[in-house]
C-alpha cells in the first residue's frame, strides 16, 4: 500500500468539519495532519466533537499555523473561502471546498442567489461541481472540487435521470424538508429549543440559494428549467426529504420511469431506488439514512394525470456535505469510491 496522503481541514469546529474529520480518521489512505479553528485553537478536537474521543488526539490550530499538505478540505462558512483561495492554493495542490463559494459556474449568479459579487470569479471554472454521480469523469482529472448544497443534492439526484433523458417538462415544483443541523452550530432564536421543538416551519418558500445549483445541474443543452423551490424546517437533527412534482411529456408508465432510473443509477454505489408496494419504508425516509452516504430515491406516477412525484432522502451532513466531499476525494485520487463511506445507517433509531 502506498503512503497515505496528508489532509488538513480548514474550519473544523462546525458540524460539516466534524463529520469530515470523522470520516477521514477512518480512511486507510489518509493521515489527518491539522484541523483549524480560530475560536478553539489549542483545544482537543474531541472537546468540540465528543464522538471523536479515543479516535484522535489532534488539537485545533489557528489558520496562521497551517502547514502545506496534499489536500485541503475547506469547511468554512459561506463567503470566507473565495477571498483566500490564493492562500489555500499555495498550501495544497488539491482543494475540496464544501462551502458555496465555488459551486456556481456563472459569476453573475452570485449576486442573484447570494447577494454579493464573487471575489475570485476567474477561479469558478477551475472547480468541478462535486457530485460524483454527475461529474465523475471531470473529478478524476480535477485539482479543485466543490461540495454541493444539501437541499440541492437531494433535489438534483432525485430529478437528474428524468431531466437528463428529457422526459419531463422543464418546470418543477419542489419542497425540501430539512433538519436543524443544516443551519450549522451557531446558536440563534430559530434553533433555540422552545422555538424549534415541534416546529414545521416554512423558512424560505421562495428564493432559496440552492435553487441556483439545481437550475445549473438540471440544464441540458439550451433547455434551462424553471425551478420553484421551497424549504421547510422540520423536527429532525439530520435529514432531508425533497418532494418534487413534475409533468411527463409523454404518457410513460411506472415501468418506463423505473427503467430510466435503473439505467442512470444502476452502477452508482450510493444511489438506491426505493419503491415497494407495502410497508412504512416503501418510499425514501431520511430517518434511516443518518450517518450514511446513501441517497434513496423513489417516485409515484399520478394515475389521473401525467404528474410524477419524485421523493429523495439523504443525511444533510453526509451525502449533503462531508460524505459527498470524501466520495469526491476518492474519485480524484483513484481510490475505491466507497472507501470510508460504507456505514449503512441505523434502524431503529
Amino acid at each position: 500500500m502506498s503512503e497515505p496522503i496528508t489532509v488538513s481541514i480548514v474550519g473544523g469546529s462546525g458540524y460539516v468539519g466534524g463529520e469530515t474529520l470523522r470520516l477521514l480518521l477512518q480512511h486507510p489512505h489518509v493521515r489527518v495532519a491539522q484541523v483549524t479553528s480560530e475560536s478553539n485553537a489549542g483545544k482537543f478536537v474531541y472537546s468540540v466533537h465528543p464522538n471523536l474521543r479515543k479516535q484522535t488526539d489532534l488539537r485545533f490550530v489557528s489558520l496562521s499555523d497551517l502547514a502545506p499538505c496534499d489536500l485541503l478540505f475547506l469547511c468554512l462558512p459561506h463567503g470566507m473561502s473565495m477571498g483566500r483561495i490564493g492562500q489555500f492554493k499555495a498550501l495544497a495542490p488539491r482543494l475540496i471546498d464544501l462551502s458555496a463559494d465555488f459551486r456556481l459556474r456563472d459569476p453573475q449568479d452570485y449576486p442573484l442567489w447570494y447577494g454579493h459579487a464573487h471575489e475570485s470569479p476567474a477561479m469558478l471554472q477551475e472547480f468541478v461541481y462535486g457530485i460524483p454521480e454527475l461529474h465523475r469523469e471531470e473529478l478524476k482529472k480535477a485539482s479543485f472540487a466543490t461540495g454541493a448544497g444539501c437541499l440541492a443534492t437531494a433535489t438534483i439526484l432525485g430529478l437528474y435521470p428524468l431531466f437528463k433523458k428529457g422526459v419531463v417538462e422543464p418546470v418543477v415544483f419542489v419542497e425540501g424538508k430539512v433538519g436543524s443541523s443544516a443551519a450549522g452550530n451557531e446558536p440563534g432564536l430559530s434553533s433555540h429549543h422552545p422555538e424549534r421543538a415541534g416546529a414545521v416551519r416554512s423558512f424560505q418558500p421562495t428564493g432559496h440559494r440552492h435553487t441556483g445549483e439545481i437550475i445549473q445541474e438540471l440544464t441540458f443543452g439550451d433547455v434551462k428549467p424553471m425551478v420553484h423551490f421551497s424549504a421547510t424546517s422540520v423536527e429532525l437533527v439530520r435529514g432531508i426529504l425533497a418532494t418534487a412534482h413534475c409533468i411527463l411529456k409523454d404518457n410513460l408508465q411506472d415501468r418506463d420511469i423505473w427503467q430510466i432510473y435503473r439505467e442512470v443509477y444502476a452502477d452508482e454505489p450510493f444511489m438506491r431506488i426505493v419503491k415497494d408496494r407495502t410497508g412504512i419504508y416503501r418510499y425514501p425516509e431520511p430517518k434511516i439514512l443518518a450517518g450514511s452516504n446513501y441517497c434513496d430515491v423513489g417516485f409515484e406516477r399520478d394515475p389521473l394525470s401525467r404528474r410524477v412525484v419524485v421523493m429523495s432522502a439523504i443525511d444533510n451532513l453526509m451525502k449533503g456535505a462531508a460524505g459527498n466531499g470524501v466520495q469526491a476525494m476518492n474519485v480524484m485520487f483513484g481510490w475505491p469510491e466507497t472507501t470510508a463511506l460504507t456505514f449503512p445507517g441505523l434502524h431503529p433509531v
